[in-house]
């Protein structure tokens, strides 16, 4: 049976609502071979708070193995509709997307929304009793601001393409939009970066850090990210000071990011965007202008009031001014939203009634006044807050905390590019043990290589070996760097934590094999990659046609040249010995 063939339908959409005085409807407005593209507009009677309206449609469940969601890491199993939650979006969650994949990693449907900005409610569920997935979109599931009209569009693609390919689209097509326009990449946001935080925390050496720049620089890395301690000598893991934003550790700033930059090195400081630590001068000073005092972290800035915004914005473009920064590291902005004790409303000074929105004017603020000070600033963000919404402030998009788990670090970084356009997809910073033997610490670098790789341990404390190893994998990286981030990228098998990755150019393939998986050799050009992210000491390829004799070099973790020969790909199997996480490069003779 030749399950390409398949394609699913979905049944006329059904609009799910409790107010008479809202009148909402759902328009198809394009149908090409498959991908619809549908209208929905709602408008009341008069301003009012409307009560959750949904969006209902259903596919046969037939040649579905997995559901795709932005952020969900291990689990892209199918679900039953008597289980777990709904999957939210809004401007600093996740993204307004849903894929359901069949077992060759084919668009079963592909569906996604133009609002990136206020809250939705999203998923794709199996009905026990029909089986049949019922997708639905629903909007206003919060009271966020009173409405009179509301438009959004709904594009359902039931091509019959790969599902990375119907969600790079979807991405492309947010990008059309006039509130979701993606802000510029400037180059030094696809380069290789060093954090402080994995080894430092907020226990900052700055003779240490700068020996660190140092040795950064020489293996190849482009810029640092100074991260939380900073600010202060409080070394709790809290955040019971931010707000001020005195460099109190670092009390001439501007001098010491000069000595970092005498490194070769890009210098970004991070930023908790919406805590005010109740220790802060700045918690006195906008006291009742908080989203919510009982967080587990902080109390959370109100963005809808102008004078935070005006407040945020300044501290930023005064440290680009006055210390010459480069970047920022802007964190933990998915914890402005609506909380239990949220006031609702535009009342007592506040210029926005959604959070939402006002978040949108603080980020649009603060990237546009940055810009004008220096226009290749870099600005990275990390999950969940990498939607299209995001992309318009960030141009580094960061894997979420993960460390020591080369593998989420790999789904991670795959799980964003599918939907970041040209976007810089960094992993999460890696790290491992001192005593860690090299070839399982290279585990950690080489999941990341479609990605941009970021390291975070003591470069001055390392083995030799592990040096070597870093040395190597960098070096390879900012040589391929072109093809690895502006080639065509596919992941495979979902479910299996994606095993195979490959990135294509006209001339060049790059492929990652991260378990026991047969790599399919086809249109591979002039030259072709195998990274073998595994401790294994051979892959296996199957060449689709007979290609010609290519000239291979075969390297372990530390760049040693292991075996240099001509071989010829003639058509079926072939075993190639790899060491464990070393790398093959085969040039056309």
């Amino acid at each position: 049976m030749n399950v390409d063939s398949i394609t699913a339908t979905i049944e006329a959409m059904e609009i799910i609502e409790d107010d008479a005085n809202v009148s909402s409807s759902v328009q198809k407005i394009s149908d090409d071979n498959g991908l619809q593209t549908y209208r929905f507009n709602v408008s009341c009677n008069e301003k009012q708070f409307p009560k959750p309206i949904t969006l209902r449609w259903k596919v046969p469940a037939v040649n579905v193995k997995g559901v795709w969601k932005p952020t969900t890491d291990f689990s892209k199993r199918i679900q039953a509709d008597w289980e777990l939650d709904h999957m939210e979006s809004r401007i600093s969650i996740d993204a307004p997307v849903i894929s359901l994949f069949g077992h060759n990693d084919e668009n079963i449907i592909t569906f996604a929304c133009s609002n990136a900005i206020n809250k939705l409610q999203m998923n794709a569920r199996i009905r026990e009793e029909d089986n049949y997935f019922y997708c639905h979109i629903t909007f206003f599931s919060e009271e966020e601001q009173p409405i009179e009209n509301f438009d959004a569009q709904i594009r359902v693609d039931l091509r019959n393409i790969r599902f990375s390919t119907a969600l790079k689209d979807v991405s492309t097509w947010w990008e059309t939009f006039d509130d979701l326009k993606p802000t510029t990449v400037p180059a030094i946001a696809k380069t290789p970066l060093y954090s402080t935080w994995y080894q430092f925390h907020q226990n900052l050496d700055l003779e240490l850090l700068l020996e660190e720049c140092r040795l950064a620089s020489d293996l190849g890395y482009k810029a640092v990210i100074i991260d939380d301690g900073w600010q202060t000598f409080d070394n709790n893991r809290g955040y019971d000071y931010t707000g001020d934003w005195k460099p109190e550790r670092i009390p001439n700033m501007a001098a010491y990011v000069k000595q970092i930059q005498e490194t070769g090195l890009k210098a970004a400081i991070w930023y908790s965007v919406p805590f005010c630590g109740p220790k802060s001068e700045a918690f006195k000073k906008f006291k009742g202008k908080f989203l919510t005092e009982d967080h587990r972290w902080a109390p959370v800035f109100d963005p809808r009031y102008p004078e935070v915004r005006e407040y945020l914005i300044g501290i930023y473009t005064n440290a680009i001014k006055e210390w010459n920064l480069d970047g920022l590291k802007l964190d933990f902005i998915d914890d402005f939203r609506l909380y239990e004790s949220t006031p609702l409303g535009m009342e007592n000074g506040r210029d926005y009634a959604s959070i939402n929105e006002a978040v949108d004017r603080l980020m649009t603020d603060v990237i546009e006044s940055l810009q004008a000070i220096k226009p290749d600033i870099f600005i990275e963000f990390r999950q969940k807050y990498v939607g299209p919404a995001m992309r318009k402030f960030g141009n580094m998009l960061r894997a979420f905390d993960c460390p020591g788990d080369a593998t989420m670090n790999r789904i991670r970084i795959a799980d964003i590019r599918m939907l970041c356009g040209n976007t810089a997809v960094h992993s999460d910073m890696v790290t491992w043990h001192d005593d860690e033997p090299v070839e399982i610490a290279a585990l950690q670098l080489i999941n990341t290589l479609f990605g941009v790789p970021q390291l975070s341990m003591f470069i001055s404390k390392a083995s030799f070996e592990h040096k070597k190893m870093i040395g190597f994998y960098t070096d390879y990286w900012n040589k391929n760097a072109d093809v690895l981030m502006n080639g065509d990228f596919t992941p495979y098998k979902p479910l299996a934590n994606y095993p195979l990755q490959k990135v294509t150019t006209v001339d060049k393939t790059i492929f990652g094999v991260y378990d026991t998986y047969i790599i399919a050799l086809e249109n591979i050009g002039t030259e072709f990659h195998i990274l073998n992210g595994q401790i294994a000491n051979s892959v296996i390829v199957k060449n689709a046609i007979d290609f010609a004799e290519y000239q291979c070099y075969v390297y372990d973790c530390k760049g040693q040249l292991v075996t240099e020969e001509t071989r010829s790909f003639t058509k079926g199997i072939m075993e190639i010995a790899i060491p464990p996480c070393g790398i093959l490069i085969a040039k056309k003779v």
